[in-house]
């Protein structure tokens, strides 16, 4: 009796569940069918998948911005076609550095990435979008302002939230910089954090974790990261590790201490247990030139023993960076206000002289990497009055103020602390033998920019518009010292893998369709040292989450990319 009266009121209940449950059913199962209608077919293309497998053919069906099937879809409905007969059709290129965490704010269409073919950038080196304070904010000051943007966010989460509300053109993930969470609690101070101190910097990590960074990284040639001892950077990466995180480096030495560097980054992998990535790895400077064997066989025999440790690299032999990096450590204590006070001091400034004049093991010393003040190219200037000097050598500078090379560099810094230098440093050797090893993948190492606006004022490194391109046509085409599959693989499967973004990277149903569509026998790059701000020419297509950004060579001015978050995340 008691069970029969429980059970009775429960029919009504599950006759409206069924019904409703059928009722769904037929409104929903029609759309997901794989027959339905398709938004986008691809056809008559060879598919280079990102696998580093040889082309196929096929037809590639997009729905709802993921590809759907892959196949002959010649009786399939869609509402629209892109025949790229002649054309490769490969995964979007995924930029391993890229820099654009203030740029994108200033133009989300990002022109000079989507036309390289670009379809997802990880950034954040060393220092990162967030965390934020008012102190970091007033130091930065000059550069907020140079791209007028209000920096109204603190955390990560907002950060990622005013990206949403903006819109953007390509896919964006980024690290938390360990500089960053430094400067958090130390400021641009050379000293050393007490335990609680630490402790509040590994919270930070923990909230950006959670946030949706993909890691910590470091940039350690640069003030004040070198003050950071390599205990303080196991400690913040193990916080990263446990969730899921990878941690990035720019190594404390890309010279005379490189494989001293490499040990380091090795290190804190092994003992905060997580990945490790290098970045932009190279052999800088003149007296190490032809060392990247080394180098190479330092990192094998690391992966040999179980070390998971990748790279990536741009492939030009000349890097770009702060021209205060010149500047020896001790110099910036304090941060850059204090710099170019002793950079007016005339004792402070023949002590700088002299460290820069010494061969030493302990910093990065650029000025003994390079041949002569001729391999120093002025780059991008906040100074409206130094815009002339954009694109000049300090070779160059130095004989326009009649004054010796390290004090026009010197003087240079007190006009403008905060200007960028290209500096060519590396042999082309060493750049083609990393660029050949099967774990190296692509970074820009530059943020985006366009022809126009304030960012078409400034003088970036050509890699800044032509990393991408630049491979498929020297490397791949002229030189054949890479396969297209393998140049593929490198842009959009391994970043993919080592990123660990399960739904990118590879052409396949159910991805995320970042499709890129080019004539491998015309691709190239425009951009010049003398003459960067060009626009690579031969991506007929390029779709970011299924939308083209590309579309016949034009840009559509479409902003379809997505915030790509850790595994860490915590919505």
């Amino acid at each position: 009796m008691e069970r029969r009266t429980s059970r009775a009121p429960q029919k009504p209940l599950t006759s409206l569940l069924v019904f409703v449950c059928l009722l769904l059913c037929v409104h929903i199962l029609p759309a997901q069918s794989p027959e339905a209608a398709l938004d986008l077919v691809i056809i008559n293309g060879h598919i280079i998948d990102g696998t580093g497998s040889s082309w196929y053919s096929g037809d590639i069906g997009i729905r709802g911005g993921k590809i759907a099937v892959i196949g002959n879809l010649s009786e399939r409905s869609r509402a629209h076609t892109i025949d790229a007969k002649g054309k490769v059709v490969a995964p979007g290129f995924i930029d391993m550095l890229g820099q654009s965490e203030m740029t994108i704010l200033v133009d989300p269409r990002l022109p000079s990435k989507i036309y390289q073919g670009i379809t997802t950038e990880v950034t954040g080196e060393g220092g990162s979008a967030a965390p934020l304070n008012d102190a970091i904010i007033q130091a930065d000051r000059v550069g907020y302002e140079h791209y007028k943007i209000t920096p109204d966010w603190r955390t990560f989460r907002q950060y990622f939230a005013r990206l949403e509300k903006q819109g953007m053109g390509i896919n964006l993930a980024s690290y938390v910089g360990a500089t960053q969470v430094r400067r958090m609690v130390l400021g641009d101070d050379d000293k050393q954090p007490t335990p609680e101190q630490l402790e509040q910097m590994k919270a930070l990590v923990r909230e950006a974790m959670t946030d949706g960074a993909v890691g910590v990284s470091t940039s350690l040639e640069y003030a004040p990261a070198p003050y950071a001892k390599t205990e303080e950077l196991i400690a913040l990466a193990s916080e990263a590790s446990k969730f899921g995180g990878i941690y990035a480096t720019h190594m404390r030495s890309e010279s005379d201490s490189v494989l001293e560097s490499i040990d380091e980054s090795l290190r804190i992998g092994r003992e905060a247990h997580i990945p490790v990535e290098i970045w932009h790895i190279k052999v800088a400077g003149k007296n190490n030139w032809g060392r990247m064997p080394e180098v190479v066989a330092k990192i094998n025999a690391a992966r040999n023993a179980g070390m998971d440790v990748s790279a990536n690299t741009y492939a030009y032999t000349a890097w770009f960076n702060d021209f205060s990096a010149f500047v020896p450590p001790w110099a910036h204590d304090g941060g850059t206000a204090k710099m170019v006070e002793r950079l007016k001091d005339p004792a402070m400034r023949a002590r700088m002289r002299k460290d820069m004049l010494t061969p030493s093991k302990d910093w990065d010393n650029e000025w003994q990497e390079i041949p002569g003040p001729e391999a120093i190219m002025i780059g991008i200037v906040q100074n409206p009055k130094l815009l002339p000097l954009q694109g000049k050598r300090l070779s160059e500078v130095a004989k326009l103020w009649q004054k010796d090379p390290i004090d026009a560099l010197f003087d240079f810094l007190v006009e403008d602390p905060n200007v960028g230098v290209a500096v060519f440093g590396m042999s082309q050797p060493d750049v083609t033998l990393a660029l050949q090893q099967p774990w190296v993948s692509i970074d820009n190492d530059s943020s985006g920019t366009s022809p126009e606006g304030i960012l078409g004022q400034e003088h970036p490194h050509p890699r800044a518009y032509g990393t991408f391109p630049r491979i498929l046509s020297k490397y791949v085409r002229e030189e054949k010292v890479l396969t297209l599959e393998d140049a593929i693989r490198k842009f959009s499967a391994l970043p993919a893998q080592r990123m660990r973004l399960t739904d990118r990277g590879v052409l396949k149903a159910g991805m995320w369709a970042d499709v890129v569509i080019f004539d491998p026998a015309t691709v190239h790059d425009r951009a010049t040292f003398e003459n960067p701000n060009q626009l690579s020419e031969g991506m007929e297509y390029v779709l970011v989450n299924g939308t083209p950004v590309i579309d016949h060579g034009k840009m559509t001015g479409k902003l379809p990319g997505k915030v790509l978050r850790g595994e860490g995340y915590a919505p």
